[in-house]
């Protein structure tokens, strides 16, 4: 049991510290490695139904989010839909 919390104690270390550069709609941002554009806009707790994303000057599909990875050095465009009358 000592060990198992232990493993868990360094993974979640590991985790929280680990963090990569991206530019954000222009400024620069760290943000967690390993995040995948939907974990992104939960990282940024933004409304995914709300948002169009652009990464490295691609659009990409909201289908497309679970797969596609933010690396190091990303630039990224989040636009957010303003319903108005």
């Amino acid at each position: 049991m000592m060990i198992e919390r232990e493993c868990q104690t360094r993974w979640m270390e590991t985790a929280e510290t680990k963090t990569i550069q991206v530019v954000l709609n222009g400024d620069p941002r760290s943000v967690p490695l390993g995040l995948t554009v939907d974990r992104l806009l939960m990282f940024l707790d933004m409304d995914p139904s709300r948002v169009a994303v652009e990464l490295n000057g691609a659009i990409i599909r909201k289908p497309d989010w679970l797969s596609t990875q933010v690396l190091e050095g990303a630039q990224i465009e989040v636009v957010w839909f303003v319903g108005g009358g």
